[in-house]
């Protein structure tokens, strides 16, 4: 045994960290991996640690950079609260299809089963949220786990990957053996499958593209966008992935998710044939499973997607081929025009009813909240980046503004709350020259929104927006559905936003008219800190289409 060669098992890890190309590690320090700690000391001018104020923005921050990068996130927490707090992030990447890999500092192997202060059993906790979940109790087995982690996360579907680091393996001395990094595999489909597609699409009336989920990229967006061009065909976009073709382009008729147009939701249910490219068809993106009827839809389905477990797992498919997206779209080039589709002229009327619908409306108050997102789509660049939290105030972003390239939308579909402000750190950190604007419900800014303190703690300059209507708007319109008239635990008694923001060290304004919001969003933009607009609306106004004491409530 070479003992020249013998280092502790934290300094191996950071090493088979490197090799995989990871340059960014979102985390909240611990005691519990003071040997990975150390490691990562001696790559500190190759791999950045950002420090977070609570787990939950780590591992959010983590998702986030995954989906910018199409590279896994790295998040690092310690034991037991570390873990837990740190979930909502794996929640999230898991329903999300986010590459992700959560490393856990865990009490000492000679502790275990007998509840020691913060242990538990990531297994069993992890388990329904995880695509892989295990503990390296081996230190030399370091390389084999962390590969392990990068193949599975990136592999098929994508999704987290969770390990477990006992504190005293992390310091065992061993003989370092690290391994080559870990390539993505995925399915590719085959020609007969591919001509088949085609074949039943040639026979189609009104065909549908719907295009989501992950392993996208420009390349392949590009080649889907020539032969839906060549072809005329109609393209929507699943829940909350709109960026995935261009919303401008003249086949485009929307998305189908909780801002869909009626007119919208008919085109689908009246088409006869519908290509499903990386999109799960799940629960919003089918209105509950009420737009396409389950199991057997009434369309036929040729469904494409990279997870072999996510197919038939709903929808029965007529076709179902089991690939990545690039694989995917790699054969469309080879494919012929169709001469004459007999549904050029029902997608130029599903395109005009989108272009319609996505006109600003008029609404109570002095700011016009549509006005607003209509001046931003006219003045960001292509790919300048969105951030859109959860709730109702969301609905007016995914209606009005339009996407243009892969990755200008950074979005959840998981719906947590918070996710808004630590992916717009994460979005700064990857992307520091592109604008980046993160809308927040005001409960929503409230979950993690002292992670700002990561914009100034790191010279970023992300525009953080605040819709106020000092209440939980997605809760209350339920409310006043289900339960009129019994309203109760939907007011929210807020700070003062922008003295909150400034004692932080961000610049900061309100805004209460539409007006005053073009200039102040322009001074925004050129600032070199980070800024925080409140926007206050009409606290009666809950969505585009609904207002209390109007058409509800």
């Amino acid at each position: 045994m070479n003992m020249e060669n013998k280092k502790i098992g934290g300094h191996l890890l950071a090493d088979q960290l490197n090799i995989n190309g990871v340059d960014t590690i979102f985390c909240v320090p611990g005691e519990s991996y003071l040997g990975l700690l150390d490691g990562l000391y001696s790559y500190s001018n190759k791999i950045k640690l950002i420090t977070t104020r609570h787990e939950s923005g780590a591992a959010n921050m983590a998702d986030a950079y995954a989906k910018l990068t199409n590279k896994p996130g790295i998040c690092l927490v310690s034991r037991g609260p570390g873990a837990t707090n740190a979930s909502n992030g794996i929640h999230t990447a898991y329903q999300d299809s986010t590459p992700l890999i959560l490393l856990i500092g865990q009490v000492s192997r000679n502790e275990r089963d007998r509840e020691a202060q913060q242990e538990i059993d990531y297994k069993e906790m992890f388990k329904p949220m995880a695509k892989y979940v295990a503990e390296i109790n081996d230190a030399n087995r370091i390389p084999e786990f962390i590969n392990k982690a990068f193949y599975i996360s990136q592999s098929g579907r994508p999704g987290p990957v969770v390990l477990s680091l006992p504190e005293d393996m992390l310091i065992d001395e061993v003989i370092a053996k690290p391994t080559p990094a870990a390539k993505i595999v995925q399915a590719s489909p085959s020609v007969a499958d591919v001509n088949k597609f085609f074949d039943k699409l040639k026979i189609a009336k009104k065909p549908i593209i719907i295009i989501g989920g992950n392993t996208w990229s420009q390349e392949a967006i590009n080649k889907v966008t020539n032969f839906v061009n060549k072809n005329s065909i109609p393209v929507l976009t699943s829940y909350r992935a709109q960026d995935r073709f261009d919303n401008r382009n003249e086949n485009y008729i929307g998305h189908s998710s909780y801002a869909i147009s009626s007119k919208t939701k008919k085109r689908i249910q009246d088409s006869d044939f519908i290509l499903s490219l990386g999109a799960r068809l799940g629960e919003v993106t089918t209105q509950g499973y009420s737009t396409l009827n389950v199991p057997k839809m009434d369309q036929y389905l040729v469904h494409v997607h990279p997870g072999i477990g996510e197919i038939g797992s709903v929808y029965y498919p007529d076709i179902a081929i089991n690939s990545g997206m690039s694989e995917f779209s790699n054969f469309l080039p080879s494919l012929p025009q169709i001469k004459n589709p007999v549904w050029k002229d029902w997608c130029l009327k599903a395109r005009k009813e989108y272009i319609d619908y996505i006109k600003p409306t008029p609404m109570s108050g002095n700011l016009n909240f549509s006005e607003i997102i209509g001046y931003l789509n006219n003045t960001l660049a292509d790919d300048d980046i969105i951030i859109v939290g959860s709730g109702n105030n969301s609905q007016w972003v995914h209606r009005y503004y339009q996407y243009r390239n892969l990755g200008s939308q950074l979005v959840t579909t998981a719906g947590s709350m918070g996710y808004a402000v630590p992916a717009a750190i994460a979005a700064k950190l990857v992307y520091p020259k592109k604008t980046v604007v993160s809308f927040n419900g005001d409960g929503c800014f409230m979950m993690l929104g002292q992670e700002i303190i990561n914009a100034i703690e790191n010279d970023l300059n992300p525009i953080f927006i605040i819709i106020n209507n000092e209440k939980l708007g997605t809760i209350r319109m339920h409310q006043e559905r289900k339960f009129p008239k019994r309203v109760v635990g939907t007011s929210i008694k807020n700070p003062d936003f922008v003295a909150l923001a400034n004692a932080y060290g961000l610049n900061a304004m309100r805004i209460t008219d539409t007006e005053d919001f073009y200039e102040n969003f322009e001074r925004a933009k050129n600032n070199k800190k980070a800024t925080l607009i409140e926007l206050i609306i009409d606290p009666n106004v809950l969505t585009p289409s609904l207002e209390i004491g109007k058409n509800i409530g």
